[in-house]
């Protein structure tokens, strides 16, 4: 006859340690949360165009979102992907309470599932502090989109704030590319042909080449000490190998 095993005790099992589920009851009486969320990379990265697609994807879910923006470069209260893809959103103000904003949608009879927030590098500390207040105490998820530093190459407040407070820090994939082939990681601001390093941190404008004197441009770190911009125009073709 086989020996009579003894029933295991879970609270002395040695291998409860090493399961991936909580044992029973582990997380019983903690409240659901949602999650705060950033995704960050340089210009050019693809983050709004990421902002409209999770709306979608959500949104297809039969779940309700508030799209949310600070500064974009059209200039209008709009995520814009230079796709050309683009949502109207709310104008976040610099005095605007975001938890005030969600509760006035709920007195609406509305409902708030998740918060999409595009520019968020231009959101005050104060504001990202509201975010994660929202996601702990009401559930929503919210999904912020910026750069990590401005053209200084410092980290802008309400970027550094997320960086302390978010519960994931995503850095897009989509690889920008400075003039030289390099992976660009600099926001350098242009006047005139010439990068510069004093000035407003919030200057709004974009990357292409056009008429107005002030634009951004992606530098490697090399040639963003340096200054260095590259040659002025771009060939549409090949280089020649001979």
């Amino acid at each position: 006859m086989w020996p009579a095993v003894e029933p295991t005790n879970p609270s002395t099992d040695p291998t409860d340690a090493l399961s991936a589920v909580p044992a029973a009851g582990a997380r019983r009486g903690v409240a659901p949360t949602g999650r705060l969320r950033f995704f960050f990379g340089p210009m050019d990265c693809g983050k709004s165009t990421l902002a409209l697609q999770i709306d979608h994807n959500q949104a297809r879910q039969g779940r309700r979102g508030l799209l949310l923006v600070r500064h974009d470069r059209s200039g209008t209260p709009t995520i814009s992907s230079r796709m050309g893809l683009a949502r109207h959103a709310l104008e976040v103000h610099e005095d605007m309470d975001l938890r005030a904003l969600v509760r006035r949608r709920w007195a609406d009879g509305a409902r708030v599932d998740y918060l999409i927030v595009d520019e968020a590098q231009f959101l005050s500390p104060a504001q990202v502090d509201q975010l994660a207040e929202l996601a702990d105490d009401a559930q929503l998820d919210i999904y912020c989109f910026g750069l990590a530093t401005d053209f200084r190459s410092t980290l802008f407040p309400g970027s550094r704030r997320l960086f302390e407070l978010a519960d994931d820090l995503d850095a897009i994939q989509v690889e920008v590319l400075c003039w030289c082939g390099h992976p660009g990681r600099f926001n350098a601001r242009v006047h005139d042909g010439d990068v510069v390093r004093a000035g407003d941190t919030v200057l709004v404008a974009d990357t292409a080449h056009t008429s107005d004197e002030v634009r951004y441009q992606v530098l490697c770190r090399r040639h963003y000490r340096t200054g260095d911009l590259g040659p002025e125009t771009v060939q549409g073709r090949q280089l020649s190998l001979t």
